[in-house]
């Protein structure tokens, strides 16, 4: 029983070590994207076609 007790208090300690690893990294704008709002621009989006040019299509 003992062991459980160990066991448990570690992974509690893993776990609160990645927390915080994850709070330092979001805190220093690791997951931050500066790139592709600025591509974003670039990108054409695609022509939506009419009623009519589909309905020739289809017969």
């Amino acid at each position: 029983m003992e062991v459980m007790f160990i066991l448990i208090g570690i992974s509690l300690v893993f776990a609160l070590g990645f927390l915080a690893a994850f709070i330092y990294s979001v805190i220093g704008g690791q997951y931050d994207d500066d790139y592709t709002p600025s591509v974003r621009i670039l990108f054409d989006n695609p022509v939506k076609s009419s009623s009519h040019q589909n309905n020739d299509k289809c017969k």
